[in-house]
Protein backbone atom coordinates (compact mmCIF):
# COMPACT_ATOMS: atom_id res chain seq x y z
CA UNK A 1 0.00 0.00 0.00
CA UNK A 2 1.46 3.38 -1.02
CA UNK A 3 1.36 6.01 1.66
CA UNK A 4 1.53 9.78 1.41
CA UNK A 5 4.28 11.31 3.52
CA UNK A 6 1.75 13.22 5.62
CA UNK A 7 0.28 9.90 6.75
CA UNK A 8 3.53 8.47 8.12
CA UNK A 9 3.33 9.44 11.78
CA UNK A 10 4.75 6.19 13.13
CA UNK A 11 6.95 3.27 12.09
CA UNK A 12 6.44 -0.47 12.54
CA UNK A 13 9.54 -2.34 13.69
CA UNK A 14 8.85 -5.69 12.06
CA UNK A 15 12.01 -7.50 13.22
CA UNK A 16 10.60 -7.82 16.75
CA UNK A 17 8.74 -10.99 17.62
CA UNK A 18 6.16 -12.03 20.21
CA UNK A 19 7.95 -13.16 23.37
CA UNK A 20 4.85 -14.84 24.78
CA UNK A 21 5.13 -15.87 28.42
CA UNK A 22 8.92 -15.36 28.33
CA UNK A 23 8.59 -11.60 27.99
CA UNK A 24 8.75 -11.10 31.77
CA UNK A 25 11.96 -13.14 31.95
CA UNK A 26 13.45 -11.10 29.09
CA UNK A 27 12.32 -7.93 30.86
CA UNK A 28 14.10 -8.90 34.10
CA UNK A 29 17.29 -9.86 32.20
CA UNK A 30 17.27 -6.61 30.22
CA UNK A 31 16.54 -4.51 33.31
CA UNK A 32 19.31 -6.24 35.27
CA UNK A 33 21.77 -5.60 32.45
CA UNK A 34 20.75 -1.94 32.31
CA UNK A 35 21.13 -1.51 36.08
CA UNK A 36 24.60 -3.11 35.98
CA UNK A 37 25.72 -0.90 33.07
CA UNK A 38 24.53 2.29 34.79
CA UNK A 39 26.00 1.36 38.19
CA UNK A 40 29.35 0.12 36.84
CA UNK A 41 29.99 3.09 34.55
CA UNK A 42 28.75 5.61 37.11
CA UNK A 43 30.92 4.04 39.79
CA UNK A 44 34.07 4.29 37.64
CA UNK A 45 33.25 7.91 36.72
CA UNK A 46 32.98 8.77 40.43
CA UNK A 47 36.22 6.90 41.23
CA UNK A 48 38.17 8.78 38.53
CA UNK A 49 36.68 12.18 39.40
CA UNK A 50 37.21 11.84 43.16
CA UNK A 51 40.67 10.23 43.11
CA UNK A 52 43.32 12.87 42.49
CA UNK A 53 45.94 10.34 41.39
CA UNK A 54 43.73 9.50 38.39
CA UNK A 55 43.49 13.10 37.17
CA UNK A 56 45.70 12.30 34.18
CA UNK A 57 44.90 12.47 30.43
CA UNK A 58 44.43 8.71 29.98
CA UNK A 59 41.88 8.52 32.79
CA UNK A 60 40.09 11.68 31.68
CA UNK A 61 39.60 10.07 28.27
CA UNK A 62 38.37 6.93 30.01
CA UNK A 63 35.91 9.04 32.00
CA UNK A 64 34.57 10.46 28.73
CA UNK A 65 34.20 6.90 27.43
CA UNK A 66 32.25 5.83 30.53
CA UNK A 67 29.95 8.86 30.20
CA UNK A 68 29.24 7.85 26.61
CA UNK A 69 28.36 4.31 27.72
CA UNK A 70 25.79 5.82 30.09
CA UNK A 71 24.47 8.02 27.28
CA UNK A 72 24.17 5.13 24.82
CA UNK A 73 22.51 2.72 27.25
CA UNK A 74 20.07 5.40 28.42
CA UNK A 75 19.08 6.00 24.80
CA UNK A 76 18.40 2.29 24.21
CA UNK A 77 17.28 0.42 27.31
CA UNK A 78 14.10 2.34 28.30
CA UNK A 79 12.80 1.83 24.75
CA UNK A 80 13.89 -1.81 24.76
CA UNK A 81 12.17 -2.52 28.08
CA UNK A 82 8.91 -1.11 26.72
CA UNK A 83 9.25 -3.16 23.51
CA UNK A 84 9.87 -6.39 25.43
CA UNK A 85 6.56 -6.05 27.27
CA UNK A 86 4.61 -4.66 24.32
CA UNK A 87 2.66 -6.75 21.82
CA UNK A 88 2.65 -3.92 19.25
CA UNK A 89 6.11 -2.83 18.08
CA UNK A 90 5.54 0.68 16.80
CA UNK A 91 7.34 3.95 17.34
CA UNK A 92 6.27 7.48 16.53
CA UNK A 93 8.20 9.35 13.84
CA UNK A 94 9.52 11.86 16.37
CA UNK A 95 10.82 9.19 18.76
CA UNK A 96 12.20 7.20 15.83
CA UNK A 97 14.45 10.09 14.78
CA UNK A 98 15.30 10.78 18.43
CA UNK A 99 16.42 7.16 18.73
CA UNK A 100 18.48 7.47 15.55
CA UNK A 101 20.18 10.56 16.97
CA UNK A 102 20.99 8.82 20.28
CA UNK A 103 22.21 5.55 18.76
CA UNK A 104 24.23 7.08 15.93
CA UNK A 105 25.77 9.83 18.07
CA UNK A 106 26.67 7.22 20.72
CA UNK A 107 28.48 5.12 18.11
CA UNK A 108 30.32 8.13 16.65
CA UNK A 109 31.36 9.48 20.05
CA UNK A 110 32.52 5.99 21.03
CA UNK A 111 34.75 5.75 17.97
CA UNK A 112 36.01 9.31 18.52
CA UNK A 113 36.90 8.50 22.12
CA UNK A 114 38.71 5.33 21.06
CA UNK A 115 40.71 7.28 18.47
CA UNK A 116 41.60 9.92 21.06
CA UNK A 117 42.74 7.22 23.47
CA UNK A 118 44.85 5.63 20.71
CA UNK A 119 46.51 8.99 20.08
CA UNK A 120 47.13 9.40 23.82
CA UNK A 121 48.81 5.96 24.07
CA UNK A 122 50.80 6.73 20.90
CA UNK A 123 52.23 9.91 22.46
CA UNK A 124 52.84 8.27 25.85
CA UNK A 125 54.72 5.25 24.44
CA UNK A 126 56.40 6.64 21.33
CA UNK A 127 57.22 10.14 22.63
CA UNK A 128 57.33 9.84 26.45
CA UNK A 129 59.63 12.85 26.94
CA UNK A 130 57.29 15.18 25.01
CA UNK A 131 54.07 13.68 26.41
CA UNK A 132 53.47 16.15 29.26
CA UNK A 133 54.28 19.10 27.02
CA UNK A 134 51.86 17.97 24.27
CA UNK A 135 49.06 16.46 26.35
CA UNK A 136 48.24 19.46 28.53
CA UNK A 137 44.97 19.98 30.41
CA UNK A 138 43.84 22.34 27.67
CA UNK A 139 44.63 19.77 24.96
CA UNK A 140 42.74 17.07 26.89
CA UNK A 141 39.67 19.30 27.28
CA UNK A 142 39.78 20.24 23.58
CA UNK A 143 40.08 16.61 22.41
CA UNK A 144 37.19 15.49 24.63
CA UNK A 145 35.01 18.41 23.50
CA UNK A 146 35.70 17.70 19.82
CA UNK A 147 35.04 13.97 20.25
CA UNK A 148 31.51 14.88 21.39
CA UNK A 149 30.74 18.00 19.36
CA UNK A 150 31.73 16.78 15.87
CA UNK A 151 29.60 13.58 15.99
CA UNK A 152 26.59 15.53 17.29
CA UNK A 153 26.85 18.00 14.40
CA UNK A 154 27.25 15.22 11.81
CA UNK A 155 24.21 13.30 13.09
CA UNK A 156 22.09 16.46 13.35
CA UNK A 157 22.82 17.26 9.69
CA UNK A 158 22.05 13.68 8.66
CA UNK A 159 18.67 13.73 10.41
CA UNK A 160 17.85 17.17 8.96
CA UNK A 161 18.26 15.60 5.50
CA UNK A 162 16.20 12.48 6.28
CA UNK A 163 13.31 13.93 8.30
CA UNK A 164 11.71 15.93 5.41
CA UNK A 165 11.71 12.96 2.98
CA UNK A 166 8.37 11.89 1.51
CA UNK A 167 7.92 8.26 2.52
CA UNK A 168 5.99 5.51 0.72
CA UNK A 169 5.87 3.13 3.66
CA UNK A 170 6.35 2.86 7.39
CA UNK A 171 7.63 -0.71 7.95
CA UNK A 172 11.26 -0.98 9.15
CA UNK A 173 12.65 -4.51 9.10
CA UNK A 174 14.79 -3.99 12.17
CA UNK A 175 14.59 -3.95 15.97
CA UNK A 176 15.58 -0.29 16.07
CA UNK A 177 15.06 2.71 13.82
CA UNK A 178 17.84 3.25 11.30
CA UNK A 179 18.53 6.26 9.11
CA UNK A 180 19.32 4.31 5.94
CA UNK A 181 16.24 2.12 6.43
CA UNK A 182 14.07 5.24 6.50
CA UNK A 183 15.86 6.63 3.43
CA UNK A 184 15.02 3.38 1.58
CA UNK A 185 11.32 4.07 2.24
CA UNK A 186 11.49 7.41 0.43
CA UNK A 187 9.38 7.96 -2.68
CA UNK A 188 11.59 10.55 -4.34
CA UNK A 189 15.29 11.04 -5.00
CA UNK A 190 17.68 10.29 -2.12
CA UNK A 191 20.90 11.19 -3.91
CA UNK A 192 21.83 13.87 -1.36
CA UNK A 193 21.20 11.46 1.53
CA UNK A 194 23.28 8.72 -0.10
CA UNK A 195 26.20 11.05 -0.84
CA UNK A 196 26.13 12.45 2.68
CA UNK A 197 25.91 8.92 4.06
CA UNK A 198 29.10 7.95 2.20
CA UNK A 199 30.88 11.11 3.41
CA UNK A 200 29.68 10.47 6.96
CA UNK A 201 30.85 6.83 6.86
CA UNK A 202 34.26 7.83 5.50
CA UNK A 203 34.84 10.56 8.10
CA UNK A 204 33.32 8.78 11.10
CA UNK A 205 34.59 5.23 10.43
CA UNK A 206 37.28 4.92 7.75
CA UNK A 207 39.51 7.83 8.85
CA UNK A 208 39.36 6.89 12.58
CA UNK A 209 40.16 3.27 11.72
CA UNK A 210 43.19 4.35 9.68
CA UNK A 211 44.38 6.53 12.58
CA UNK A 212 43.97 3.68 15.07
CA UNK A 213 45.88 1.25 12.83
CA UNK A 214 48.67 3.80 12.31
CA UNK A 215 49.08 4.59 16.03
CA UNK A 216 49.14 0.93 17.05
CA UNK A 217 51.56 0.03 14.28
CA UNK A 218 53.91 2.68 15.67
CA UNK A 219 53.31 1.43 19.23
CA UNK A 220 54.14 -2.16 18.22
CA UNK A 221 57.37 -1.03 16.54
CA UNK A 222 58.44 0.78 19.73
CA UNK A 223 57.46 -2.19 21.91
CA UNK A 224 59.44 -4.74 19.89
CA UNK A 225 62.51 -2.48 19.83
CA UNK A 226 62.23 -1.38 23.48
CA UNK A 227 62.88 -2.89 26.88
CA UNK A 228 60.75 -5.38 28.80
CA UNK A 229 59.48 -2.55 31.00
CA UNK A 230 58.28 -0.63 27.93
CA UNK A 231 56.50 -3.72 26.59
CA UNK A 232 54.91 -4.41 29.98
CA UNK A 233 53.65 -0.82 30.27
CA UNK A 234 52.27 -0.90 26.72
CA UNK A 235 50.50 -4.21 27.28
CA UNK A 236 48.91 -3.12 30.59
CA UNK A 237 47.39 0.03 29.07
CA UNK A 238 46.79 -1.01 25.45
CA UNK A 239 45.23 -4.48 25.75
CA UNK A 240 41.88 -3.27 27.22
CA UNK A 241 41.79 -0.57 24.57
CA UNK A 242 42.47 -3.01 21.72
CA UNK A 243 39.81 -5.45 22.99
CA UNK A 244 37.33 -2.56 23.24
CA UNK A 245 38.13 -1.49 19.66
CA UNK A 246 37.71 -5.04 18.31
CA UNK A 247 34.43 -5.51 20.16
CA UNK A 248 33.11 -2.16 18.94
CA UNK A 249 34.27 -2.83 15.36
CA UNK A 250 32.47 -6.19 15.27
CA UNK A 251 29.20 -4.66 16.46
CA UNK A 252 29.51 -1.72 14.07
CA UNK A 253 30.24 -3.94 11.06
CA UNK A 254 27.13 -6.00 11.64
CA UNK A 255 25.01 -2.87 12.10
CA UNK A 256 26.22 -1.53 8.75
CA UNK A 257 25.74 -4.89 7.00
CA UNK A 258 22.24 -5.31 8.39
CA UNK A 259 21.14 -1.86 7.24
CA UNK A 260 22.65 -2.20 3.75
CA UNK A 261 22.02 -5.87 2.88
CA UNK A 262 19.16 -8.35 3.07
CA UNK A 263 19.64 -10.45 6.22
CA UNK A 264 16.23 -12.15 6.12
CA UNK A 265 17.75 -15.63 5.84
CA UNK A 266 19.41 -15.28 9.25
CA UNK A 267 17.53 -16.77 12.23
CA UNK A 268 15.44 -14.06 13.84
CA UNK A 269 16.76 -14.52 17.38
CA UNK A 270 20.36 -14.32 16.16
CA UNK A 271 19.56 -11.28 14.02
CA UNK A 272 18.00 -9.46 16.99
CA UNK A 273 20.94 -10.34 19.25
CA UNK A 274 23.51 -9.07 16.74
CA UNK A 275 21.41 -5.96 16.11
CA UNK A 276 21.57 -5.09 19.80
CA UNK A 277 25.12 -6.38 20.38
CA UNK A 278 26.83 -3.02 19.91
CA UNK A 279 24.47 -1.11 22.20
CA UNK A 280 24.21 -3.77 24.91
CA UNK A 281 27.62 -5.45 25.05
CA UNK A 282 29.91 -2.43 24.50
CA UNK A 283 28.55 -0.48 27.53
CA UNK A 284 28.74 -3.74 29.54
CA UNK A 285 32.28 -4.77 28.59
CA UNK A 286 33.89 -1.30 28.78
CA UNK A 287 33.74 -0.86 32.59
CA UNK A 288 34.58 -4.53 33.14
CA UNK A 289 37.63 -4.40 30.83
CA UNK A 290 39.11 -1.19 32.18
CA UNK A 291 38.05 -1.79 35.77
CA UNK A 292 39.73 -5.19 35.94
CA UNK A 293 42.72 -4.81 33.64
CA UNK A 294 44.04 -1.33 34.54
CA UNK A 295 45.94 -1.60 37.81
CA UNK A 296 45.47 1.94 39.14
CA UNK A 297 41.72 1.91 38.50
CA UNK A 298 41.44 -1.53 40.10
CA UNK A 299 43.32 -0.36 43.21
CA UNK A 300 41.21 2.81 43.45
CA UNK A 301 38.02 0.73 43.16
CA UNK A 302 39.19 -1.59 45.94
CA UNK A 303 39.90 1.40 48.16
CA UNK A 304 36.39 2.70 47.62
CA UNK A 305 34.72 -0.67 48.10
CA UNK A 306 36.76 -1.42 51.22
CA UNK A 307 36.06 2.00 52.67
CA UNK A 308 39.37 3.61 51.74
CA UNK A 309 39.90 7.30 51.21
CA UNK A 310 38.84 8.83 47.88
CA UNK A 311 41.43 11.53 48.04
CA UNK A 312 45.12 10.79 47.75
CA UNK A 313 47.32 13.40 49.39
Amino acid sequence: MMMNFTQVTYFILSANFDNGELKYLYFIITLSLHVFIVCANLFLIVVICMNRSLHEPMYMFLCSLFVNELYGSTGLFPFLLVQVLSDIHTLSKLFCFLQIFCVYSYACVEFSNLVTMSYDRYLAICYPLQYNRNMTSRAVALLIALSWLIPFVFIAVMISLSAPLKLCGNVINHVLCGNYMIVKLACGSTRVNNVYGLIYTFISAIIPLILILYTYMKILIVCFSGSKQTRRKAVSTCVPHLVSILNFSFGSCFQIMQSRFDMSDMPKVLSIFLSLYLLMCQPFFTPVLYGLKMTRIRIACKQVICGGMFFNN
